[in-house]
């Protein structure tokens, strides 16, 4: 694993709060745990401090964690650099891509869709599109391997991506009209591509 460093101070909010709507819903996981367990709570809590941060975690944010769990800073610090479902660095304000680059979407054609975050996005992961709303990585695999290519893109997943389908995804999601989520060609989840070819008969 490489290593996950915090972003520069430069980019680093001064200061992060839970609102008061997300601050009622900590309080409700955190109570959850017996006393004297609720460090337990840090992962959602860290999770729903990046969602309220705008999809990257700072450095307050990860300060503010561990003064409402009791943890020292380094703990929950550690927390968020070990788990990559924290970013670290602020990201596309619309969208970041995370894109499937195991063998099963490799073999699928996942180096088109590389292709597309360079030529559309910015030519290096990690980095933010020049009006500021795309950002994109690559992650090792997300799942759907037999819906391969596919990416992530918050909480949903886009499958049986090509080229040309993932630049509709992307353009769903810069008007403000995204796709449905799920596989881009006819087929209903993971069953199989032109539907069932057993079992297709019902006895009386």
């Amino acid at each position: 694993m490489s290593v996950r460093r915090l972003a520069p101070a430069e980019v680093q909010p001064k200061e992060f709060a839970f609102t008061a709507e997300n601050l009622a819903w900590a309080k409700q996981q955190i109570a959850k745990y017996p006393e004297g367990r609720q460090a337990s709570a840090v992962i959602p809590l860290l999770w729903r401090a990046q969602e309220q941060a705008g999809g990257w975690t700072p450095q307050k944010a990860i300060e503010y964690v561990a003064d409402m769990l009791g943890m020292a800073y380094i703990r929950v610090l550690e927390v968020a650099t070990f788990y990559t479902m924290f970013l670290l660095a602020p990201v596309g304000k619309k969208a970041h891509v995370q894109v499937c680059g195991t063998t099963p979407c490799m073999l699928r054609g996942s180096d088109e869709l590389f292709t597309v975050c360079r030529n559309r996005i910015h030519h290096d992961p990690f980095h933010v599109s020049a009006d500021g709303d795309f950002s994109w990585e690559e992650v090792e695999c997300l799942g759907a391997c037999v819906n391969a290519p596919m990416v992530l893109i918050g909480r949903d997943t886009y499958e049986d991506l090509t080229a040309a389908s993932f630049t509709r995804v992307l353009d769903g999601i810069a008007s403000g009209r995204p796709v449905i989520p799920g596989p881009q060609i006819d087929r209903q989840m993971s069953a199989p591509v032109g539907g069932a070819t057993t079992l297709k008969t019902v006895k009386a």
